[in-house]
């Protein structure tokens, strides 16, 4: 197919069988060219299109903007625990001074004295804390998290992750977008 778009135009929203989004941070999204693919493989249903359309010497085809997974796709009940996710759930500020510039992870109990790399034991901080704080614990260094550190649910990481919508929202996605913390507790 030729399509008169640039490569990385024409994002799709991804939906699970019940119309909710896979991810809402990352959103999850696919390449148009992916998404053509999944509705050629029947994995998908497109729901919307954008006004674009590509072309081979035998069809035309709209683009679609909002695909839905055929076969619903259970959500796992337990994140990986990466630095992404770490900064999520901290909502990407520094635990110490509230900061979201800079950030790394800091180990509450740092690693020299038993701490280990755990939900339970890694906080974002921002570069100047961690370095201030340094080698010590909490307590040697005065320096305590505004929250404790916990392994989050899916849930909470997705409700944090809709505090930050991407910079860019089709409006064909709207309805499938839910950006307001308070419609789920």
């Amino acid at each position: 197919m030729n399509a008169h778009v640039s490569q990385g135009s024409w994002p799709v929203l991804v939906l699970n069988a019940d119309f909710r989004p896979l991810s809402y941070y990352p959103l999850s999204l696919w390449s148009w060219q992916d998404a053509i693919k999944a509705v050629f493989l029947d994995r998908v249903n497109i729901v919307a299109h954008y006004d674009q359309a590509v072309h081979s010497p035998t069809l035309q085809m709209q683009l679609p903007s909002v695909v839905s997974l055929k076969s619903f796709v259970k959500p796992t009940t337990h994140p990986a625990f990466t630095r992404f996710n770490v900064f999520l759930r901290d909502r990407f500020n520094c635990q110490y001074c509230g900061s979201p510039e800079d950030l790394t992870f800091d180990h509450i109990i740092p690693r020299s004295k038993g701490g280990q790399t755990t939900w339970e034991n890694v906080v974002a901080a921002c570069s100047p804390c961690n370095l201030r704080k340094g080698n010590l614990t909490p307590a040697q260094a005065k320096m305590f998290p505004r929250q404790s550190a916990f392994a989050p649910t899916v849930h909470q990481l997705h409700r944090n992750g809709r505090l930050f919508p991407p910079n860019y929202l089709h409006d064909s996605w709207l309805d499938y977008l839910y950006w307001d913390t308070e419609l789920d507790p």
